[in-house]
Formats: C-alpha cells, structure tokens, sequence
C-alpha cells in the first residue's frame, strides 16, 4: 500500500505507530528513492557471535545440555 508523506521542517517521516521504536535501514538506491526496511541489527561488538565456528561451538553446547540434564545439588551437604 503506497502512503504520500511530507518531510516536516526537522526533516523528519513519520511512518506511523506501527514502526515505533523499530529500527529500519533506510537505502537510498537512487535519487529519491528510499527503500525503508524493518529488521534486527546485529551491533559492532557482537558480530563475534555470529561467525561459524562460534555458531558451530554454540550448536555442541546446545546438544550436550540437552543430553546432560541438570541435578539438584544440596549445598547444605557439600563440605
């Protein structure tokens, strides 16, 4: 659905309470023309996280809590 907006003197769009404090990636792919994308953005300092071997190393974590379950340990016992 096409939407005319006006930029406002603080050279602002409004997209509407629908996009409110989500974070979208606006390409400008020619001039005047603005595609606006909704998503989530990985920050700088996280990127780490998303390599394959990280990834990979998660997966092997997953796998072994799933097959190694958590006990109850009582701490008043433990000496």
């Amino acid at each position: 659905m096409d939407a005319i907006k006006t930029v406002g003197s603080c050279e602002q769009i409004s997209l509407g309470k629908k996009y409110a404090g989500q974070t979208v990636i606006l390409s400008e792919l020619d001039k005047g023309v603005w595609p606006v994308k909704p998503g989530c953005f990985i920050p700088e300092n996280e990127k780490w996280l998303q390599a394959p071997e990280v990834q990979t190393e998660f997966q092997e974590a997953i796998a072994w809590a799933e097959d190694n379950p958590t006990a109850n340990t009582d701490l008043d016992s433990s000496e």
